[in-house]
């Protein structure tokens, strides 16, 4: 029987290897190092790496285990960090030269739980520019001749490319769930609130969310429980205990959940192949799904969603913009260009329409377990074409639910498309339970 390569090991298999003195963490590190020289020559998921400073870390990881001294969930785990992510030793660059060599002298806050969590910091991932639209070199692992999607392009790829077994990303419209779609990976946004942003590049106050990717929902939810917390620096961190994440994804749903799925007015976006494949899974689950019309102040909450975010990128990162004009894409000027026009009114009439779709998906979530919906259009579109439409992220984003996708589907490319759900905020536990549940059934009907 041969044993598998270290790299190819999920997340929680390698932590249990690891803590159990099975593996070093050093070999495991060695292992990813090799499968990223094998691979990233074509894939660019990386903006940094250094392979000497990722072993010093391994090698740290092995005495302390060695000298029985305490170990976190992620102990000797290798870690990929989207490059807007502050670390004090490594560079990060926002994906744009503006802020090349760019360094902090302190650690975002994310950071300062995976270093606690014991896990492994191989490096920075690629992002589009400024974690906003316009694409950097990454490729999709699965072609190169497609994009991995954006805005989180590099960790996507990292993971599917066996390059690492975890990676965190941010999404403020789909920047998460729709590049872990084109990658086949699963991808996990859990309630706005749980991660901390401190030390984040800040695009929307109101609108970024950390997320992560893995290889199953026990990766992300062990990645999402060992980097949450409550963070008195952070305007949307909250001071409650947070979800169980990893005891949900390994619970059994004591009943079948009852999910909706929304005809939306943009389903029409959908491609052929992810239109039959999401109705073959609703087909599959039977009358645990109800289907409902979108009303159109559901659908009015794109506009919604773009109005904050473009608004409060113009003030975030005004001095940037201001200073640095001519080095921003012609695609990032079109949006500056538009959200200065937005009015204070406007912003906060958004605001108080934003508010009212949390308090709409909280009553709808008192009938409903979680919505059933794309994670994306399709496949990955052809690289240079875009990084995709985001549009089936956006209402959940929006309102800051938790959102979880799964690789369920493939294109006629042979590319994977993934199945969302999503679930009441702060319940994020239950959302993995039914994750969980969904796999269970489409494999009993397979």
């Amino acid at each position: 029987m041969s044993v598998p390569a270290p790299y190819s090991l999920s997340a929680a298999d390698a932590a249990d290897a690891v803590a159990s003195g099975r593996l070093s963490s050093v070999d495991l590190v060695k292992s990813c190092l090799a499968r990223i020289e094998e691979t990233d020559g074509e894939i660019k998921a990386w903006a940094h790496l250094d392979g000497d400073a990722a072993l010093a870390q391994a090698a740290e990881c092995d005495r302390i285990r060695k000298a029985g001294l305490a170990t976190g969930p992620l102990h000797g785990v290798p870690v990929g960090l989207k490059d807007i992510i502050d670390t004090a030793d490594m560079p990060t660059q926002r994906g744009t030269a503006i802020f090349a060599g760019r360094t902090t002298d302190t650690d975002a806050r994310i950071v300062e739980h995976l270093r606690e969590a014991g896990a492994v910091i191989m490096g920075k991932t690629v992002t589009t520019e400024l974690a906003f639209l316009h694409p950097n070199e990454t490729r999709n692992p699965h072609s190169p001749d497609h994009s991995p999607g954006g805005s989180s392009s590099g960790s996507a790829a990292a993971v599917a490319a066996q390059q690492v077994p975890l990676a965190i990303g941010t999404q403020t419209n789909g920047s998460v769930i729709r590049p872990a779609s084109f990658c086949g990976t699963f991808g996990f946004k859990p309630t706005r609130g749980v991660i901390s942003r401190t030390g984040v590049l800040q695009t929307s106050v109101s609108l970024d969310q950390v997320g992560c990717f893995g290889r199953t929902l026990a990766d992300v939810a062990l990645l999402t429980d060992a980097i949450g917390g409550y963070d008195q620096r952070d305007p949307v961190s909250f001071a409650r205990p947070r979800p169980d994440n990893s005891g949900g994804a390994a619970a059994d749903a004591p009943v079948p959940p009852d999910l909706v799925w929304f005809d939306l007015p943009f389903n029409y976006r959908l491609s052929n192949e992810a239109s039959e494949g999401l109705a073959a899974v609703r087909d599959a689950l039977g009358e645990q799904v109800t289907t409902l019309p979108a009303a159109d102040t559901l659908s009015n909450l794109v506009a919604v969603q773009a109005h904050i975010h473009e608004y409060e990128i113009c003030q975030h990162q005004a001095e940037v913009f201001d200073q640095h004009w001519d080095a921003l894409s012609d695609a990032l000027k079109t949006v500056i260009e538009r959200g200065r026009q937005i009015s204070r009114a406007e912003y906060e009439d958004a605001l108080v329409v934003k508010a009212s779709a949390e308090k709409f998906f909280d009553e709808l979530f008192f009938e409903f377990d979680a919505i059933l919906a794309p994670a994306a259009a399709g496949e990955a579109p052809r690289f240079g074409d875009g990084t995709g439409d985001p549009i089936f992220s956006t209402l959940w984003t929006l309102a800051g639910l938790p959102c979880v996708t799964l690789p369920l589907l493939v294109g006629d490319n042979n590319l994977p498309i993934g199945v969302q759900l999503i679930g009441p905020a702060e319940k994020d536990d239950r959302l993995l339970r039914t994750a969980r549940w969904l796999q269970i059934e489409l494999a009993k009907a397979a």
